[in-house]
């Protein structure tokens, strides 16, 4: 069972970036094709079929998270690519796997960049994901946690950049 929630991007900013996205641009649909299978879907947290009505768009993740928190990230601000479904009735919606993360492939590589309350990278770690996947994300998020100042975890794929999902602290019991 994993110990940590996976966040897929919210559903605010999936109505935005199905507009414009956050480099200003429109969004623009297309079917996915056999070479887009497999990729990862940031709506609801599964790979993308192939004949799916997807998008790729500039999304910065902490940008607007830092929106929602009143957190200033500076220098820390960033954006990369994400695919998403361009419909919102294509999607149905990220159904959490309380046994495995997302995109838990073992042998893929990830960073799991930290911040602070202000937005600011407060550290980092690389995790080849291992054969027991599970296991591997929760020692790498529960290292994260033990300092006290980290709020926040992005997992980024580390080939491309971009965000798989971002995991928040989790509250007192």
């Amino acid at each position: 069972m994993t110990r940590y929630d996976a966040q897929p991007i919210a559903a605010t900013a999936l109505k935005e970036l199905r507009t414009t996205d956050d480099a200003g641009r429109p969004c623009a649909p297309y079917t996915a094709t056999d070479a887009d299978a497999g990729s990862p879907l940031r709506c609801c947290l599964r790979p993308i079929e192939p004949g799916e009505r997807i998008a790729l768009v500039s999304y910065a993740p902490l940008r607007r998270w830092a929106a929602a928190t009143g957190a200033h990230p500076g220098a820390y601000d960033e954006q990369g690519p994400v695919f998403l479904h361009a419909d919102p009735e294509d999607c149905p919606g990220h159904v959490p796997d309380p046994d495995h993360y997302p995109f838990d492939r073992p042998g893929a590589l990830r960073t799991l960049r930290r911040y602070d309350a202000r937005g600011h990278i407060a550290g980092g770690r690389l995790l080849e994901i291992p054969a027991d996947a599970t296991a591997g994300f929760d020692a790498a998020l529960d290292e994260a946690f033990a300092d006290p100042e980290v709020v926040l975890v992005h997992v980024r794929a580390v080939e491309y950049g971009c965000l798989h999902f971002a995991v928040e602290r989790p509250q007192a019991r």
